[in-house]
């Protein structure tokens, strides 16, 4: 029976993973449309861009928006990458290179779009950061950085942390109060019993501190400065990644403040001091305090 269960249960992986890579090079491949399939096929186009950061910082945004101009693609969040960090981040440098470099070619080879500078925006990409860059030698990463506190209000808003909240997200892993891979092994128990202000500060920190890993072919997009100075940003982020900075100038004034400073409003005393006891220390570094 147990060998049945096994048998039954990698089935079912095999049939979600080739269903994931089929409608994510679809998705991916629609994008591209914007470029005939015989000219991106000329040639391979290995200028990669992986824009990183914590969930909720405005990665979509920029990730979407570097995917818009002429001769990228927005490869979007692939799912398949996603689920495999966790398992990933535990094994050695060199099979993290060859694995992530077999998801992320996958794709664009079913997608048609290798001519294409193709935007990978997993925010979990952060933890394989270095592995993702030395998979593509002539790529670069642009991680963006969001106050903590306004963050935290995200991600106390989408409830992924809540304690009882189920469900999963795309790539199958689970919301909830349980610690993820992230999480400080050594303080695993900790983490459950935490207040969700606190596991959300939790998770900014760890997300940011992970993508700082190779800042020497990493671009920093502060959130704040791009609603500040949408056009001084995108020529900024265009010279780094020599890229033309009219379109980026045009993508990127679709971006809102609304959410700039929310923190203020909607953070109780207790969960403000919970965020600065977890994350304060990053926070005043950055100079967000």
């Amino acid at each position: 029976m147990h060998e049945w269960q096994a048998l039954v249960h990698a089935a079912r992986q095999a049939s979600w993973t080739a269903s994931t890579y089929g409608v994510t090079a679809v998705r991916v491949g629609l994008r591209g449309n914007r470029v005939s399939r015989a000219a991106a096929a000329l040639r391979r186009e290995d200028r990669l861009v992986f824009v990183v950061g914590c969930p909720r910082s405005g990665t979509s945004f920029t990730g979407s928006a570097l995917g818009s101009l002429p001769g990228w693609v927005d490869l979007g969040e692939l799912p398949m990458l996603k689920v495999s960090v966790p398992e990933l981040v535990r094994l050695p440098a060199p099979v993290q290179v060859s694995r992530v470099r077999r998801i992320v070619d996958r794709v664009r080879l079913l997608g048609g779009v290798r001519g294409l500078r193709g935007v990978e925006q997993n925010p979990e990409t952060s933890y394989v950061l270095r592995a993702a860059l030395e998979a593509f030698p002539r790529a670069a990463a642009v991680h963006v950085i969001r106050d903590g506190r306004d963050v935290v209000c995200s991600l106390l808003e989408r409830g992924w942390l809540r304690r009882g909240r189920g469900g999963h997200d795309d790539a199958r892993q689970s919301y909830g109060d349980h610690a993820r891979f992230w999480v400080e092994p050594e303080r695993r128990e900790e983490f459950r019993h935490a207040s969700e202000a606190r596991r959300a500060a939790w998770a900014w920190r760890r997300y940011v501190e992970a993508a700082q890993e190779m800042p020497e072919r990493t671009t920093e997009l502060r959130y704040e400065a791009l609603v500040a100075d949408p056009d001084g940003e995108a020529a900024r982020l265009a010279a780094a990644l020599d890229t033309e900075p009219a379109p980026l100038r045009e993508a990127f004034a679709a971006v809102h403040g609304r959410s700039v400073g929310r923190w203020r409003r909607e953070l109780t005393p207790e969960q403000l001091a919970d965020v600065e006891a977890e994350a304060g220390d990053l926070l005043a570094s950055l100079g967000y305090v």
